[in-house]
């Protein structure tokens, strides 16, 4: 039999060296695409159900809420055990499956019963599902600044998108940031409707997280003195607020056979629309909320912060997917952040500031050199023993 294959093989040998080749291309193929990382990911199957109520202290979240979904997991298939943290106005259970257990039927397990603590929670209180992930899927990590912080060194261009002469910030959209914190909440921004979204979409991504900066949100800061003297509460400036951010549908109306929709879109987009909302009238005249208050752009209470060199910053995580190849996604994800930094409002860019496939790379190169140096090593001694020995 052996003889018959090596006469074959000399015979059709053009045969053997084409799948010689084609083997090798193969392997070559494969060996990009092994799923190699620097550090081995030994995280238990589990999934992790995220809470958020500002207005609870750590008792009542363990109470109202940490403790109820606990109880509402126990006889899920597959589950061994769960364990939970209760902070202020945040509660985060775990719930942690066999390892044979699929964990996207863990998911859906869990889903399920969530949809039936639901109603026993406080108002308002949705407990939300964490990412497919693990503790070691954050895979890169950038920040979101200004390329000049506070223009210094910027070119300057009145009445354009960038810096302006006076150390303002000019959005495309035309508002002027004037202060830090409208500064630092439209770098969140940027991060939140721009960079995120996009970064969701590479494949194997399974979600990004963002801190630093502030959400952006309009301050209304009324004065006693004013409101006094025209008479308005402050309960009746809150519901002049909320009349006046409203976006309903009107149904339709025919006209020439034809139908036409009509909605009432009442939305607030800018700090001008806050001030001209009509609070009251005095003697057929509207007052205006900003007759009464200072209306600007402000931040959301927050509880850490990010900086670049000492100067804020928005820092985001991109989370990989269980079990996909970190180099892989973190190559897509930079190509992707390299595309999208292009597109960024002028004076505002993105640094990656950790990238797991230059650290699994690296590891790579540093087993590569090992193994070679040991290998000369080995042939080195070899020939020096047995080099002798044939010498002699």
């Amino acid at each position: 039999m052996i003889a018959r294959l090596i006469a074959l093989s000399v015979r059709a040998h053009w045969m053997v060296l084409f799948l010689f080749l084609a083997v090798a291309a193969l392997g070559t193929w494969q060996l990009f695409k092994l799923p190699i990382d620097a550090v081995p990911d030994i995280t238990s199957n589990q999934v992790q159900i995220n809470t958020v109520d500002p207005r609870l202290s750590p008792e009542e979240i363990e109470k109202l809420v940490t403790y109820p979904v606990e109880i509402s997991l126990a006889g899920i298939p597959g589950l061994e055990t769960t364990r939970s943290i209760s902070r202020n106005g945040f509660s985060q259970v775990t719930a942690i499956f066999s390892e044979s257990t699929d964990l996207y039927f863990a998911r859906q397990q869990v889903g399920e019963r969530l949809t039936q603590v639901t109603e026993n929670l406080p108002d308002g209180v949705q407990p939300q599902i964490g990412p497919v992930t693990t503790g070691l899927g954050e895979i890169v990590m950038y920040t979101v600044g200004y390329t000049n912080p506070d223009g210094k060194g910027a070119k300057k261009m009145a009445g354009k998108a960038g810096w302006q002469p006076d150390g303002s910030y000019l959005t495309p959209e035309g508002e002027l940031l004037t202060d830090e914190v409208a500064k630092a909440g439209y770098l969140r921004t940027v991060q939140d409707w721009i960079i995120g979204p996009q970064l969701k979409a590479v494949r194997g991504v399974a979600g990004v997280d963002s801190i630093g900066g502030y959400a952006k949100t309009f301050v209304v800061e009324p004065d006693p003195t004013k409101l006094t003297s025209y008479g308005i509460s402050y309960s009746e400036l809150g519901e002049a607020l909320e009349d006046a951010n409203l976006a309903v549908g009107a149904n339709f109306f025919n006209r020439g056979g034809e139908a036409y929709l009509v909605r009432v879109d009442a939305r607030v987009r800018s700090g001008d629309e806050i001030r001209n909302a009509v609070v009251a009238t005095r003697g057929g005249v509207p007052i205006t909320v900003g007759q009464i208050a200072d209306v600007k752009v402000g931040g959301d209470l927050r509880t850490g912060a990010g900086s670049l060199n000492g100067k804020e910053a928005v820092i985001g995580t991109v989370l990989m997917l269980i079990d996909q190849n970190s180099r892989i996604v973190a190559e897509s994800v930079t190509e992707k952040i390299d595309q999208v930094s292009k597109t960024l409002p002028p004076g505002v860019d993105v640094n990656i500031v950790l990238n797991r496939a230059e650290l699994v790379g690296a590891t790579v190169g540093t087993v590569e050199t090992n193994l070679t140096e040991g290998a000369l090593l080995v042939a080195a001694a070899l020939f020096l023993l047995l080099g002798r020995k044939l010498i002699n």
